[in-house]
């Protein structure tokens, strides 16, 4: 399976850029139970995402802390403002089972770096150190969500999963994807889509 920088350089997208995934009462794996899935990138080498209703206890600030973001600059470099009520407050999630150590933000596309990849026409992500200062500096985007690793597809494992039932999928909702209320995004993607849990177990694979 390619990397998720692989992935997300690529030119083409494919059609489940940018789309929602909601796990299927019939999940067989259940760390994706009742779970709402931001497609971030499609092809056919496979694709990649993010899990949006698996909240981590873990503060902002104190995982900051915990990575000591300035041992490695200068000491004149060094802020010393401690973080902001905006950064406080950037929620983190268990983006999904692979590369669980690693974090990612997926943020609007009023911050960029060298290292930010437009996602779609309006988020993006970006996956090193300097956006964790930037947002504890008050210099980050407006809206973020810090995910904890990815969860991600061989070629034409999602369809596969797709065609068996497993997910329905629908173009994605800023709104939703940045919702503070976490826990409520799978009914909240559900009523979006017109559908009402008791439903889903004779529904179709897909939307």
């Amino acid at each position: 399976m390619f990397g998720i920088e692989d992935h997300l350089s690529r030119r083409k997208r494919g059609c489940l850029d940018g789309h929602f995934l909601v796990a299927m009462p019939g999940m067989i794996d259940e760390r994706f139970e009742r779970t709402v899935i931001f497609v971030c990138a499609h092809s056919e080498d496979g694709a990649m995402g993010f899990i949006l209703n698996r909240p981590q206890p873990v503060l902002f600030h104190e995982l900051v802390e915990k990575l000591d973001l300035d041992s490695h600059r200068p000491p004149r470099s060094r802020p010393l403002a401690k973080a902001n009520d905006r950064a406080r407050e950037l929620p983190i999630q268990l983006g999904g089972p692979l590369d669980a150590g690693r974090g990612f933000v997926l943020h609007s596309d009023d911050y960029m770096s060298a290292s930010t990849m437009p996602v779609n026409d309006d988020l993006c992500l970006t996956a090193t150190v300097d956006i964790l200062r930037a947002i504890r500096e008050g210099r980050g985007p407006r809206r973020g969500i810090m995910l904890l690793g990815y969860a991600g597809w061989g070629p034409g494992q999602l369809e596969n999963e797709i065609s068996e039932n497993a997910w329905l999928s629908c173009p994605a909702r800023d709104d939703i994807v940045f919702d503070p209320d976490h826990l409520g995004k799978y009914d909240r993607v559900l009523a979006y889509m017109g559908i009402a849990p008791a439903m889903l177990s004779t529904q179709a694979g897909h939307a």
